[in-house]
């Protein structure tokens, strides 16, 4: 995507403060007092004044070198993509040096949207100076990521730049925790109405009205300090004589009370501007050549210029009076009275405005007016046209609002058409109106044809896309087929699609390639999976698919760690790191889960400094900055993290997370987050929950064994061990020992050596339990034979005191110094736990860090997030520590912490 011409222009220029509006000192006092926070709201309905509150600010800001950068949004904006390319091009209205990298991210094909967010705030922290940045008509944006973003955005501002949103209706963002700390100035309808003072003044100072003071109260009353009601009531009554009789004629709530004086505006106007304002009132943005196409006449220029010196309701867009917008309420009704007087000229007028916005260059707009114009046919035409290019940018988003306005018979005869929806819908994971577009194509599609031509009576604009249609149909079918859990299904149609693709067509090539190898990974087939999956990455890479790379690292890594390969593992995580970040004016989509993964294999290694320093870049990264899988990764292998320090409640609030932003991205589901919870609630000794987990999912120990409930019936494997070791009944026992015998046999068989080790370690724990030394040193062995080259570390030591008797029994003989250095570890481990502290109840080791933090300027929310923690676990940790030292206050337990030296036996260790 471009940015560039006058579009960029208006929607990024500061609006002038308009002519003959009162100066209001309280408002701007009001948002200027003290130390600007991060986020300015000015919240109210229309017509209260808050762009021209926002507008007299910033204008006495720039006097004292406050930077200002601003954005005026409309519903085209509505898209991750163009939101963020607009708001990074208003950054550098502002500070041209920043951003660059940023909007390079953005237009480049390979990249995310979204990546932008942590490559923006690294050029931020350089602007020396205090940045405004203003989002005009907050309220039209509706895309959940774009409020992630701005979310995201808001909790790592630096201090320098602020955001301030104007809005019709309050955004989804986390305005309370905002307002709790002090960081939200708030500006609503109650502050904006006109004080009877400044009523008074704009109605005689401004207006030219003399009235007396109880007409000023009648006035003010009923429109109750409404601004746009004020204003329209002031030119209906200039130049009568009944005035009193006005003000009495007019009453009711505020919808009724702006069409009436609307239409008494319109009634003075002459004719000729009556009937401009009703025909522009199409238009989001006016311009003199734009109005006289939809008019057909000339002086648009003119008549612009005369409308708002009479102060009638335009709002300029540029310091050189060429783009202009009808105030938001004003254009409301203009449009409702076209529609009600001219209802069949609305659609000419669109029409005319498309046309104008497609000489122009501007396809977007000419497609938005095109649909107003229910100008169907021609509106299909420019959306075909322009599908290669939305997709490219990853503007799926736009492409399915458009396809979703245009009516479902037009798919049956356009199958470009119908299949670039099916990519919208795909690519966001929606597959329930995929199969009627699907059918839709197939009708005119013969993939047996040489010509692949289309038929007379099927309507076709991109030809090249037309003959590619037979494979990328076959294509979106194996992707159905996948996400139906139909494995056959995927086979059959990936190879199809394979047969049908051109030796030269390496995206549809490399596609087919990597769906075979994703159904293979659904049997457990882990080699077949590894050969066609790495194929089909080096296929999509020859295409110039760098960024499919990245995400495909993660798919082959997971692969090499259930193959028992975390050496193999690491270096995919290495190498999709290195094509994310080898253009630095670039950073791909998915660097953020390379370090993810890199996390979760340097906790195996028991590297917890590296696997918390990566996850740190991570969450530096952002969310937005990863692929969907990141989002509920990071906060599993965070939630392990927690376990390990002995913070049972903030592991489970990360993995309740983790469960609320999962997304497979068509991988299959091999660790479910259940049951990822039900062995956490083991190793806190619930084994109540664990048991409660085993019978909502009725798994017993005879039922057909399969890979994808593979991690489940292990995890049955551990709860029937606890329960033996809890309550000593012999059934558990003897069923998790059959079991595990059965789960050995499947995951030899399929390669699966990382389940294997598991399996053998916890084959071992059975054998100790059951009084079987010789077959539990066996297991062991087995077990370390094939870990120890790999590196793993705390697939043993997680297993705690019992796995510690065993590793003693293996100091001598095969594996001595292997079983040395994982008694090491598990030592470690075991003083991290008891440091002495001199109480009777120790702090826990997460309790340790929250002390820590409690000594340095850090409030809840910041030790919160700097624990990666939820504020609630944060008070339950401070309300432990404050008993477990008896003291009432935060001063004390610092105090007290520092006489027992506890505030460094966390970081020591």
């Amino acid at each position: 995507m471009v940015v560039a011409g006058p579009l960029l222009e208006t929607k990024l220029h500061v609006p002038r403060r308009r002519r003959g509006l009162v100066a209001r000192p309280r408002l701007v006092d009001r948002v200027s007092r003290g130390e600007m926070p991060p986020l300015v709201l000015v919240s109210a309905p229309a017509g209260f004044g808050k762009t021209t509150l926002l507008t007299e600010w910033l204008a006495a800001a720039r006097t004292d070198g406050t930077l200002v950068a601003w954005l005026s949004l409309d519903q085209r904006d509505d898209d991750p993509t163009t939101f963020w390319t607009y708001l990074v091009s208003a950054v550098r209205t502002a500070v041209p040096d920043v951003g660059a990298q940023a909007l390079a991210l953005l237009q480049s094909p390979q990249s995310a949207t979204d990546a932008v967010l942590a490559t923006l705030l690294n050029e931020l922290q350089s602007v020396p100076d205090e940045l405004v940045l203003v989002l005009d008509d907050y309220h039209v944006i509706e895309a959940g990521d774009v409020h992630d973003g701005v979310g995201f955005l808001l909790d790592h501002l630096p201090p320098q730049i602020h955001l301030v949103i104007a809005t019709r209706v309050d955004p989804p963002l986390p305005l309370a925790r905002l307002r709790a700390r002090g960081e939200l100035v708030e500006v609503r309808a109650a502050d904006l109405r006109f004080a009877p003072d400044e009523a008074e003044t704009y109605l005689g100072d401004v207006m030219g009205l003399t009235l007396t003071a109880g007409e000023v109260a009648a006035l003010e009353g009923r429109t109750e300090g409404w601004i746009a009601a004020l204003q329209l009531a002031a030119l209906s009554m200039q130049g009568r004589n009944d005035v009193a009789s006005f003000i009495a004629g007019f009453a009711g709530d505020d919808r009724f009370v702006v069409d009436y004086l609307v239409e008494e505006v319109l009634q003075r106007q002459p004719e000729r501007v009556r009937s401009f304002l009703l025909q522009t009132s199409v238009l989001s943005r006016l311009t003199g050549p734009l109005c006289d196409a939809v008019t057909g006449q000339d002086g648009g220029k003119a008549m612009l210029e005369a409308l708002e010196r009479g102060n009638l309701f335009l709002v300029p867009l540029d310091d050189r009076r060429r783009w202009y917008r009808y105030h938001h309420l004003f254009g409301e009704v203009l449009r409702a009275r076209l529609l009600d007087e001219d209802p069949d000229r609305v659609r000419a007028l669109n029409v005319r405005a498309s046309n104008w916005y497609e000489r122009e260059g501007d396809r977007s707009a000419a497609i938005d007016h095109a649909l107003a114009a229910e100008d169907f046919e021609r509106a299909a035409e420019l959306v075909e046209r322009a599908m290669p290019a939305m997709s490219q940018v990853r503007q799926e988003a736009t492409l399915r609002r458009w396809f979703e306005a245009l009516p479902d018979e037009l798919f049956g005869v356009r199958p470009v058409l119908a299949v670039g929806y099916v990519g919208a819908l795909m690519s966001t994971g929606d597959v329930r109106g995929v199969e009627p577009r699907l059918r839709d194509a197939e009708r005119w599609v013969d993939p047996t044809t040489s010509s692949r031509e289309p038929p007379g009576d099927m309507v076709v604009v991109d030809h090249d896309a037309f003959r590619r249609l037979p494979t990328e149909i076959t294509m979106y079918r194996a992707g159905l087929a996948l996400v139906a859990g139909d494995v056959a299904g995927t086979l059959t149609h990936a190879q199809r699609a394979l047969d049908l693709a051109g030796p030269d067509d390496h995206l549809g090539r490399g596609a087919a390639e990597s769906l075979i190898g994703l159904a293979h990974w659904r049997t457990g087939n882990l080699e077949a999976a590894q050969h066609w999956y790495s194929d089909g990455m080096a296929t999509l890479g020859r295409a110039g698919r760098r960024s499919d790379e990245v995400g495909g690292a993660i798919t082959l890594a997971d692969l090499c760690v259930a193959q028992g390969r975390l050496r193999e593992a690491m270096s995919y995580y290495g190498r999709g790191l290195q094509i994310a970040t080898g253009d630095p004016a670039v950073v791909l989509r998915g660097a953020a889960d390379m370090h993810v993964g890199m996390a979760e294999l340097f906790r195996e290694r028991n590297d917890l400094d590296a696997a918390r320093r990566h996850l740190s870049i991570s969450s530096e990264l952002g969310d937005s900055a990863g692929l969907p899988k990141n989002r509920y990764r990071w906060r599993v292998t965070m939630a392990r993290l927690h376990q390990l320090d002995r913070d049972p409640a903030g592991a489970l609030d990360l993995l309740a997370e983790a469960e609320r932003v999962y997304n497979t991205d068509f991988s299959p589901d091999v660790q479910p987050i259940p049951a990822i919870r039900a062995r956490l609630s083991l190793t806190q000794g619930r084994l109540a929950v664990a048991r409660a987990w085993v019978r909502e999912q009725g798994l017993t120990v005879d039922d057909e064994l399969s890979y994808l409930r593979e991690f489940q019936h292990v995890t049955l494997a551990r709860v029937l061990l606890a329960e033996h070791s809890a309550e000593r009944s012999e059934p558990s026992l003897l069923g998790a020992r059959r079991l595990l015998e059965r789960l050995l046999r499947a995951a030899e068989d399929g390669g699966r050596t990382g389940t294997v080790i598991e399996i053998l370690v916890l084959q071992a724990l059975a054998h100790r339990a059951g009084g079987d030394l010789p077959a539990a040193r066996a297991s062991l062995l087995s077990a370390m034979t094939l870990a120890e080259p790999e590196g793993y570390v705390r697939i043993f030591v997680d297993e705690g005191a019992p796995m510690a008797a065993l590793l003693r029994e293996m100091t001598q003989g095969s594996g001595a110094a292997y079983a040395r250095s994982l008694l090491d570890a598990l030592g470690t481990a075991a003083d991290a736990a008891r440091v002495d502290q001199g109480l009777v109840d120790p702090l826990s080791p997460r309790e340790l860090d929250v002390l820590r933090l409690l000594g340095t300027h850090l409030d809840g929310p910041d030790i919160a997030r700097q624990l990666f923690v939820s504020l609630n676990t944060v008070r339950t940790h401070t309300k432990n520590i404050y008993a477990k030292l008896g003291v009432n206050n935060r001063r004390s337990a610092v105090r007290r912490g520092e006489e027992l030296d506890l505030m460094s036996a966390r970081s020591d260790r």
